[in-house]
């Protein structure tokens, strides 16, 4: 990998991470489009180190909140009931299934769910999932002209089966195409979360997630010594920096704006991939590491 393949892959996994247009799609369809390797699930994985670094960031306050609260927990009945501590809970619960089926699909993750026609159908799909939940949450915030308006769920009604569903929307996100902050945020908000809230938990969700799958990778590239270690840690580093920004016009975006440009671009964009492998102008596995 070179270096100019690095920054342009490192701003791409900082400017779509975060976005409800998965990043993982957006890295694999660059590196496709521009004739190069396909950077790798690991590549993918160490880099996301670095957009999550920027959540960390972000979100310092809540997270040294949470955390605090949530140790306490541990040996006091009365930081059980406060609200973050709950939530420290709720991030490990929801965390689970991911885990799972991350360990147990791997080598599904790195091979089969690669091929463009699997990642170009998930963004169709997802995308028009997203585009019915965000329809359902915007009649519920306007209201009807002849009904009152529906109050949307904060996290402060997030519960154990709730964050259970969270975290089976967020392992969606293995299969490229899907997108991670995609899939959280319309599960939350077809149960009835807000916006914010959906996406709030969706970043904080992400962070055990993310990190355990980096530093996982980390280890295996380590003792494989299959990763071009210069060019990588400048990706992760572009990659941290550009999130960062993303990370806080979209958090304002979406508290007055609809999540409608992103569902159009996503089904345009599986459309094109779809005609393209069809018509044969782009093969279903291009830029697949080894061939």
């Amino acid at each position: 990998m070179s270096w100019f393949e690095s920054l342009i892959l490192g701003l791409v996994q900082g400017l779509t991470e975060f976005l409800p247009i998965s990043s993982s799609a957006h890295l694999r369809l660059t590196a496709a489009f521009s004739g190069w390797e396909d950077p790798g699930a690991a590549f993918t994985a160490i880099t996301q180190i670095g957009t999550e670094a920027a959540v960390l960031i972000y979100f310092r306050k809540d997270i040294a909140r949470i955390i605090s609260a949530w140790f306490r927990s541990l040996t006091s009945k009365e930081a059980r009931r406060d609200h973050d501590a709950q939530m420290g809970w709720l991030v490990i619960v929801g965390s689970i299934p991911i885990g799972l089926l991350g360990v147990t699909l791997k080598d599904q993750i790195e091979g089969p769910f690669r091929d463009l026609r699997i990642t170009a159908t998930m963004l169709i799909v997802m995308g028009v999932v997203l585009g019915v939940a965000d329809r359902l949450a915007a009649r519920d915030e306007t209201g009807g002209r002849h009904r009152a308006m529906k109050q949307r769920k904060g996290l402060q009604d997030l519960n154990v089966r709730d964050g259970l569903l969270f975290g089976v929307c967020q392992a969606m996100a293995l299969i490229p195409g899907v997108s991670r902050s995609g899939a959280t945020i319309s599960g939350g908000l077809l149960m009835g979360y807000s916006r914010e809230a959906a996406a709030r938990y969706s970043f904080l969700l992400a962070i055990p997630a993310v990190l355990a799958s980096g530093l996982f990778e980390l280890k295996d590239a380590t003792e494989g010594g299959h990763v071009s270690w210069g060019p990588t840690i400048f990706a992760t580093i572009v990659a941290f920096l550009v999130g960062y920004a993303v990370i806080a016009w979209f958090m304002k975006f979406i508290t007055t704006k609809s999540f409608m440009p992103f569902v159009w671009y996503r089904i345009a964009l599986g459309i094109v991939i779809i005609v393209l492998v069809s018509v044969g102008v782009l093969s279903p596995h291009a830029a697949e590491s080894g061939g």
